[in-house]
């Protein structure tokens, strides 16, 4: 069962949460409210969330402030953040919002189906992150063992655990294609009309599947590599 991703709405006004809430529900993810920026930043210091609605006007902590502190937070500094603002705003309100890190600067009354597909882009980027970091610690737990079998195996022993260990790797390198299928159908879809900031998450996203596939064709039986192959960079 794939996991729901978690999606932070911050406004100050109920009645505003709630129309979020019905029109983001056709996403069947994991909905969190926040009604002011201290209560956003509570909930981000325990939960991880694939994007954060947040609205501009706020009493007290207003939204800019909780975007600043979002971003000096290195458990929080990449999530998106798309703003949300009743203000007739003029390029500089816009100029703002993107200095503070969003991704985007929604006016309302926007557009439901606008704001849902943006919402569903930053999901599914965020749930084939996801994937890769699997398949990564999957693959640091194939080497260990297979530093380990190389270590204290011999003989048949030796040649018992390098057929196992290539299930495993042909395993694994099953899993990542379908994720690789999975990217490369989102950044078709993202090569039509997107954010900027999509655009750069997902071809860093590629840059790790492809360092990923790079390490486990090194596992593959044959390939001529020694030693244990480098590894991804995590986050």
């Amino acid at each position: 069962m794939v996991q729901k991703a978690k999606i932070l709405l911050v406004d100050d006004r109920p009645e505003n949460l709630l129309a979020l809430e019905a029109i983001l529900s056709a996403l069947d993810q994991t909905l969190v409210r926040a009604s002011s920026g201290e209560e956003a930043l509570k909930a981000l210091l325990t939960d991880d969330f694939a994007v954060i609605l947040l609205d501009v006007q706020m009493p007290g902590m207003d939204g800019f402030e909780t975007a600043a502190h979002i971003k000096r937070r290195e458990r929080t500094r990449d999530i998106p953040i798309i703003f949300l603002t009743a203000i007739n705003h003029g390029p500089h309100h816009t100029f703002r919002g993107y200095a503070a890190g969003a991704v985007d600067y929604i006016s309302k009354p926007f557009d439901p189906w606008v704001l849902r597909a943006k919402v569903s882009v930053f999901v599914d980027l965020y749930k084939k992150n996801c994937k890769l970091k699997d398949q990564a610690a999957l693959l640091r737990l194939q080497l260990e063992g297979e530093s380990e079998a190389g270590a204290e195996g011999t003989g048949g022993g030796t040649r018992r655990n390098g057929k196992a260990n290539g299930g495993v790797v042909a395993e694994l390198s099953s899993r990542l294609a379908a994720v690789e299928e999975q990217a490369e159908a989102l950044s078709k879809q993202l090569d039509d009309a997107a954010d900027a900031a999509a655009v750069a998450t997902a071809a860093h996203l590629e840059r790790k599947l492809t360092g990923l596939r790079r390490a486990l064709d090194a596992l593959e039986p044959g390939s001529g590599g020694s030693g244990t192959p480098s590894l991804p960079a995590q986050g």
